[in-house]
């Protein structure tokens, strides 16, 4: 199974970070509207990414929530029938909630740069440093940690989970979220 090390925190100002992040990569952030529909599982997390009316892809990942580089074991499978796939997966597993953003990636050497701003949530970064499968993740979490500094990421907005389990918070707290959690099988 894959692995990469991640972080996730919240950002005060998405386009000065998408300025550095873009400077760093040497290239224009490409813009990608997601909607991940999250499913219950016993462990990790399943998602249905909608990537465009045609493009799909399930994702299998667990990592631990914890703040700080983490390392994640992830799957990716292309999807040639997005909208019968979720249906199926509702009925078996349920829906636990959908995410909606807009993402900025970067590519800054192995590292995918994220900017994301999640519908309901706000401003977010994450990197994704990707690891060879001979490759330990000490060297991963280094090379994060090189980049935090360099986009001015603090260890205060560090955070620990996904964005499904922030929406969840919000909606049990009583936010907007709850209206944008999909929780029907449609």
């Amino acid at each position: 199974m894959p692995r990469n090390v991640e972080i996730k925190a919240r950002v005060k100002n998405l386009a000065a970070m998408r300025a550095v992040a873009e400077k760093l990569a040497g290239a224009p952030a490409t813009v990608l509207q997601q909607e991940d529909t999250f499913f219950h599982v016993p462990a990790g997390r399943l998602k249905l990414r909608m990537l465009g009316p045609n493009e799909a892809q399930l994702i299998y990942y667990q990592r631990p929530d914890q703040n700080g580089p983490k390392t994640s074991h992830y799957s990716v499978a292309p999807v040639a029938d997005a909208r019968a796939l979720r249906a199926v997966l509702a009925s078996a597993l349920g829906v636990r909630g959908t995410v909606r953003k807009t993402r900025w990636l970067c590519l800054v050497g192995r590292t995918r740069v994220h900017l994301d701003e999640v519908e309901g949530l706000g401003s977010f970064m994450e990197l994704e440093v990707m690891l060879r499968p001979d490759e330990d993740e000490e060297s991963g979490r280094r090379t994060a940690a090189e980049l935090m500094k360099l986009l001015g990421v603090q260890r205060e907005d560090l955070i620990d989970g996904a964005y499904m389990d922030l929406l969840a918070r919000e909606s049990e707290s009583g936010g907007e979220a709850s209206a944008r959690e999909g929780r029907s099988a449609d």
